[in-house]
């Protein structure tokens, strides 16, 4: 016999290699539970299929909550509190942590004991594993809300990731261009492909995603104004479309005025309907602003990979696309734009979120300040 029993419901099949996976099943026709296995490909998608099932059979019976394990709990919250209320993006985020770390680590302890020190431990150990704090503070953040989750529906008495010691958060390293660099950047790239991408981040600030995101349909090419109210990001190796980060990210940019932003755009829509006009029904209208020459949108790992095998053979310094929309906040800052105005453009939901990742810029403002005042007494001596 080429099927395995190796965990309770779950067997593997040696020949097909696959792992099979018994559940008791309401048939859709009607009719009491029947056995059924079911098969999947790894035993990692089969423990969680499992982990489904009994969560599901549990949560809707009227009691025996407290055979409930801290896996099945975070199978069944990912599926039915999760993935209907959030992005593609955050749901495979939050299934990452979980399959590969969370549940692997607490899973089979039962939701009702775990206890802070666990919690605790798990945290200690991740660091000690090489993850960086802020990789395990956000760990700690969705296993936090799940037992959030399990606490409101009273299948716990208390949260107790509350009593867990995070690890201190450290600001990560950003790098951006001076407008001198900048200009260099745009000068090397002109005429290439490359050049609306880093134009775009770096005249209106816009992040990678919304790059790619960017449709004609939101671009007012008569009033010179660009609406920023999509993207484009990859979950799980796949392209997906969908809304900006959050209702602030919405926002409208005006370039008129900007003589070499009017013109990339201008040049941008004839090559568009040269090449639709060229190719005919080989052309992929899908209405995406930066495209290759055949309609398709990009990715934008693609842009970031080619920005960087770009930057590798010149003297320019390192710098991401993502750093291209800091630097749009430092050359802005050093024009003294209001901070105020500087998050707007961004699409910041707060001038709070603006000052916590753009600290470096506004410390040297703090030292500018003290050297003014420091001058002015100075002067009355």
């Amino acid at each position: 016999m080429s099927r395995k029993n190796i965990l309770p419901n779950i067997a593997y099949d040696d020949q097909r290699r696959c792992y099979y996976v018994t559940m008791r099943l309401q048939p859709k026709g009607g009719g009491g539970p029947r056995r059924t296995a079911r098969c999947y490909p790894t035993l990692e998608l089969a423990i969680q299929a499992l982990d489904r099932y009994n969560a599901n059979c549990i949560l809707a019976g009227s009691g025996g909550t407290e055979t409930l394990t801290v896996g099945q709990w975070l199978t069944y919250w990912l599926e039915q509190v999760i993935a209907p209320s959030r992005t593609a993006s955050t749901v495979h985020g939050y299934g990452v942590i979980v399959r590969n770390h969370l549940a692997p680590a607490l899973g089979g302890i039962r939701l009702t004991e775990l206890t802070a020190a666990q919690i605790q431990q798990y945290l200690n150990r991740k660091l000690a594993e090489g993850l960086c704090s802020n990789t395990v503070r956000k760990h700690h953040g969705v296993l936090h809300n799940a037992l959030e989750h399990a606490r409101r529906q009273e299948l716990v008495v208390r949260n107790t990731a509350d009593h867990a010691v995070l690890p201190t958060s450290t600001n990560p390293t950003h790098h951006y261009y001076d407008s001198e660099t900048m200009s260099k950047l745009f000068a090397l790239l002109a005429g290439t492909s490359l050049e609306p991408v880093v134009k775009l981040a770096g005249y209106l600030g816009l992040r990678r995603s919304e790059i790619c995101g960017l449709k004609w349909s939101h671009v007012d090419r008569e009033n010179r104004v660009i609406t920023v109210a999509e993207t484009r990001t990859a979950v799980n190796g796949r392209s997906v479309d969908k809304g900006t980060k959050n209702r602030s990210s919405v926002r409208r940019l005006g370039y008129q005025g900007l003589a070499d932003l009017e013109e990339l755009m201008e040049r941008l829509w004839k090559q568009r309907l040269t090449e639709m006009a060229r190719m005919g029904e080989g052309y992929s209208d899908q209405g995406f602003v930066i495209c290759h020459s055949g309609g398709q949108p990009y990715q934008a790992d693609y842009l970031s990979n080619r920005l960087q095998r770009v930057l590798k053979k010149t003297d320019l310094p390192y710098v991401t696309l993502h750093g291209l929309r800091h630097s749009f906040a430092s050359i802005a800052h050093s024009r003294n734009v209001p901070l105020f105005g500087i998050s707007k453009a961004l699409g910041h939901s707060s001038t709070a979120t603006t000052t916590k990742v753009y600290m470096h810029l506004f410390d040297d403002t703090h030292l500018s300040v003290v050297q003014e005042v420091g001058r002015a007494i100075g002067e009355t001596k």
